[in-house]
């Protein structure tokens, strides 16, 4: 009697074992531990950089304008970077090349001697984040279509401030523990950075194709010109929503200040020592997270609405934290936590509904050109005008958050 033929064995496909094997919530939760890990890396220097760049010889001008550059770094850039991200489709390739940039630089800082050196390390960061964010929310995008638009990317932003909260906390520890001396205080960082590098590595490995996550959709046909005579596909115009609503990103952080010149006021004006400034900065990290938590699960429920909180928190910290009083100027920058919280988490989720998957990562990039831009904006006017008149600076964010406002409105208008 012949034996029963044995049945072959089927390999499962790719796509399902990576659903078994990792589900979208651990995807989430894993790229958020990357973003923890290079949180403390790149937030603990970043809590220094005014201070730094004051004890190399920069005014208040200069120090605004190398963190303007350095913000617009992050963002304009991804001009390119989304394109290519898309075109190329390596969205792996890109997220691990920006985060290996960052973490180089970091400890490099804390060598640098010249004002110049200096400010080249910092935007040289940036240029980091450039590299790797839209390819890295656009990973993140897939995943968070099965967890929730909002709560996805506010928990991957909460767990971003857990360590931004923690890499100031050890800045302002070695900086105590060695009299201001920012050479091992920004050297200890290369140790996270070598873990975020390890981690992403693995998890590109555990899923090497997060659309799995996000079954394709067939996009609504948008009015246009018919299809080529050649039969070639036209390329998917973004929704004019899109544009209206990086209109309005733009504005409200146009009337942003950056946190280089929060600090200089701080350590200008005596109202903290400069080994208190990153302790701050990690207080304002974890009021981001709170914050991106709360707008996040609130998205999901009442849609872009939530925004509105966002130039009303401008507002309110450029009215607090120019003032030479401790007790307000904290509360101011703790407002900007909760700015930027919202900035961070539920800014991003609204382009991930506006935009479909094919076209998501030149959004992304489009999108950052257009608040980048208008952070170099804020960051050079808020340093320009904190030299010439702190009254007028208050009075120019406001008129600029009245306007984020508006556009606000005309984008809920236009999605209804």
């Amino acid at each position: 009697m012949k034996p029963a033929a044995r049945r072959p064995v089927v390999p499962e496909p790719e796509s399902t074992a990576v659903r078994r094997e990792l589900r979208p919530w651990r995807f989430v939760v894993a790229f958020g531990t990357v973003s923890l890990l290079a949180d403390f890396v790149y937030e603990g220097a970043r809590s220094v950089t005014g201070p730094l760049l004051a004890s190399l010889g920069a005014s208040a001008l200069v120090v605004g304008v190398v963190t303007g550059v350095g913000e617009a770094a992050a963002l304009v850039l991804r001009l390119v970077s989304g394109p290519l991200a898309d075109r190329t489709r390596r969205f792996w390739t890109w997220t691990i090349a920006g985060y290996a940039l960052t973490v180089v630089t970091v400890p490099l800082l804390g060598l640098a001697g010249t004002l110049w050196v200096a400010s080249v390390l910092v935007i040289a960061e940036r240029v980091g984040k450039a590299v790797r964010s839209p390819a890295k929310d656009t990973l993140l995008s897939h995943a968070t279509t099965a967890t929730g638009r909002g709560r996805g990317f506010a928990v991957h932003e909460a767990m971003d401030q857990i360590g931004a909260l923690l890499g100031p906390l050890v800045v302002a520890g070695v900086l105590a523990a060695t009299g201001g001396d920012y050479a091992p205080a920004l050297g200890v960082l290369a140790a996270p950075g070598v873990a975020a590098l390890a981690v992403l590595v693995w998890l590109r490995a555990r899923v090497p194709d997060p659309t799995v996550y996000e079954p394709a959709a067939t996009p609504e046909p948008e009015p246009g010109p018919a299809p080529r005579a050649d039969g070639k596909a036209l390329p998917v115009r973004l929704p004019r929503e899109f544009w209206v609503y990086a209109a309005f990103a733009g504005a409200t952080l146009a009337g942003f200040a950056t946190f280089g010149v929060l600090s200089y006021h701080l350590v200008e004006r005596q109202l903290l020592p400069t080994a208190a400034v990153p302790v701050l900065y990690a207080a304002a990290m974890g009021v981001d997270a709170l914050a991106a938590l709360a707008t996040g699960w609130a998205y999901d429920r009442i849609g872009p609405r939530v925004l509105t909180v966002l130039p009303f928190l401008a507002m309110a910290m450029v009215v607090l934290a120019f003032t030479d009083t401790t007790g307000l100027v904290i509360s101011g920058v703790l407002l900007w936590g909760a700015a930027m919280g919202v900035q961070e988490s539920t800014l991003r989720a609204t382009v991930a509904d506006l935009v479909p998957p094919g076209r998501r990562a030149t959004a992304y990039g489009l999108f950052a050109a257009v608040i980048g831009s208008a952070m170099l904006l804020g960051g050079v006017l808020a340093g320009a005008l904190y030299a010439y008149s702190i009254p007028v600076l208050i009075g120019v964010t406001v008129a600029v958050q009245v306007l984020a406002l508006v556009l606000l409105a005309a984008t809920r208008s236009r999605r209804t």
